[in-house]
C-alpha cells in the first residue's frame, strides 16, 4: 500500500519538528547564556587602596581568552566584563547594577572585598543572579539559608582566625597580643574568629588598633601596639597596610611573634616592599602554592601556570600569589560551568557550584580540595601555616581543617 505524498510529508515534517523541539530541550539558557556565548561580570580595585589586588581581575580576564583560544566551554565562548570600583562599596553598587541591568551578564564573580560584596549581597539574592566565588572570606558568603545565590571561594576569615590563636597559645609563653584590623566587617570577622580560637584567653588581646581604608598610613598603630608591650601580633589588614605595617615594626626594633592574614601573604605586593629582611619569621595560613617557594619549582600545575602567565598575562607580577590565586578561581568556575552542560540557567549553576565534591583544582596546595553541598557554601576550608624565609613563605606542619563533614 503506498501512502500519499502529502501524508508522506506531513510525517517527515512531524519528524523533523519532533527532533527540533527534542534538541532545544534540551538547552535551557537565563539571561547571559546562548549557544554562542557565556556573558560573566565582576568587579575589581584596579585603583585606589587596594589597587594590589587588580592582579586579579586581570588573571581572570587573561584566563578566559586562553579558553576561548582553546575552544571555550562546552563550544560557547566566555564574554568577561570587568569594571573599576576602586574597592569603594558605592562603586560597586552602581557597576555590579549595570552588569546585571544593562550588560546582561548570567553571573557575577569574584567581586573583591568584604565591603563591596555585603553592599550587593541583598540585591544579587532579590535579583536571583549568581554571586558566585566571591574574593573574600567573610563568614556570611555560607549561609545558603538566607542567600542561596552568593558562595564564597576561599578560606573563611573565621577559620583562619581559630586557627592562628590556637597556634599563638600552643606555641608563644605568655602571649600578649595586639591587633591592627581594618575598621570594617572584613577586620570584625578575623577579630571574631581570632577570639574564639583564643577562648576564656581572649584576655590576652592586650590592645586592638583600627584604621580606615582612607588613611595613608598605619605608622601611629603600630607606634601604639608596639607600647602596649605586646610580643605577639595579629595583623589583620589588605595589602598596602600590610606592608606599611611590616616596615614600620621593623623601623621601630619591634619583634613580636606576627601573624598575618592570608590576604595579604603576597611576596611581591607585600614582602619586598616591606622590605624582605623586616619580614623574617611572619606566620600565615595558605592554601595555594606560592610561585616564590622553590619546592613548586618542578610542580607541573606551577609549569602550567608560569606558561600561562608568559602567554596570556606577560605583566603579572610572578612573584605574587594574587594571579595564582585568580588562576585557580577561575579554573573552579570553569569546572561549574563545564557541569552546567547545556543548562545555563542561574539555577543549575549555583546547583553545580553546590554539589563539587574533594575536586581537584590547579595551584591549590596538595591536600587541599574544594568540597561544596547544598549546606556546605564553603569550598576551601583548609590551610597549611607557612612561614617567611629568606625571600619565600615556607610551609610547615599539617594540613589544618575545618570542614563541615
Amino acid at each position: 500500500m503506498r501512502l500519499p505524498r502529502l501524508t508522506l510529508a506531513m510525517a517527515g515534517a512531524l519528524a523533523l519538528a519532533l527532533t527540533a523541539n527534542s534538541a532545544s530541550a534540551q538547552k535551557k539558557y537565563d539571561e547571559g547564556a546562548s549557544d554562542t556565548e557565556i556573558r560573566i561580570g565582576n568587579t575589581n580595585p584596579y585603583s585606589g587602596p587596594a589597587s594590589a589586588y587588580g592582579q586579579i581581575g586581570k588573571t581572570i580576564e587573561a584566563f578566559f581568552k586562553k579558553v576561548n583560544d582553546e575552544g571555550g566551554i562546552n563550544g560557547r565562548k566566555v564574554t568577561f566584563i570587568t569594571y573599576d570600583d576602586g574597592y569603594a562599596p558605592p562603586k560597586t553598587i552602581e557597576m555590579v547594577r549595570k552588569l546585571v541591568e544593562e550588560d546582561k551578564v548570567l553571573l557575577v564573580f569574584q567581586t573583591l572585598g568584604t565591603p563591596s560584596n555585603t553592599a550587593i549581597h541583598k540585591y544579587m539574592n532579590a535579583k536571583k543572579v549568581p554571586q558566585l566565588f566571591v574574593a573574600t572570606g567573610a563568614s556570611v558568603w555560607g549561609k545558603p539559608t538566607e542567600f542561596p545565590w552568593t558562595m564564597g571561594w576561599q578560606p573563611d576569615y573565621v577559620t583562619e582566625g581559630v586557627i592562628y590563636a590556637k597556634h599563638i597559645l600552643a606555641n608563644v609563653k605568655d602571649p600578649k597580643i595586639a591587633v591592627l584590623m581594618q575598621n570594617d566587617d572584613y577586620g570584625r570577622d578575623y577579630l571574631n574568629g581570632f577570639k574564639k580560637g583564643l577562648g576564656k584567653d581572649a584576655d590576652k588581646i592586650v590592645q586592638v588598633a583600627t584604621y580606615e581604608v582612607a588613611d595613608p598610613t598605619v605608622d601611629s598603630q603600630i607606634i601604639a601596639l608596639k607600647n602596649s608591650g605586646a610580643n605577639t601580633f595579629f595583623n589583620i589588614t589588605t595589602p598596602k597596610f600590610a606592608a606599611q605595617a611590616i616596615k614600620k615594626a621593623a623601623e621601630i626594633g619591634w619583634k613580636p611573634a606576627h601573624y598575618l592574614n592570608n590576604v595579604s601573604s603576597s611576596v611581591g605586593a607585600v614582602m619586598k616592599p616591606a622590605g624582605f629582611e623586616s619580614g623574617q619569621g611572619i606566620l600565615t595560613a595558605a592554601y595555594i602554592k606560592d610561585p616564590t617557594d622553590s619546592q613548586w619549582a618542578k610542580d607541573a600545575d606551577m609549569t602550567a601556570w608560569n606558561g600561562f602567565m608568559d602567554k596570556y598575562y606577560p605583566g603579572g607580577d610572578k612573584k605574587s600569589t594574587f594571579p595564582a590565586y585568580g588562576y585557580a578561581v577561575t579554573s573552579t568556575l570553569v569546572e561549574v560551568l563545564k557541569r552546567a552542560g547545556d543548562n545555563l540557567t542561574r539555577e543549575n549553576i549555583m546547583k553545580q557550584a553546590a554539589s563539587l565534591k574533594a575536586v581537584e583544582i590547579p595551584l591549590l596546595v596538595p591536600g587541599i580540595k574544594v568540597s561544596t553541598s547544598p549546606t556546605d557554601f564553603y569550598p576551601i576550608q583548609s590551610v597549611r601555616l607557612s612561614r617567611f624565609k629568606g625571600e619565600t613563605f615556607e610551609l610547615f606542619g599539617d594540613v589544618l581543617s575545618n570542614e563541615a563533614d
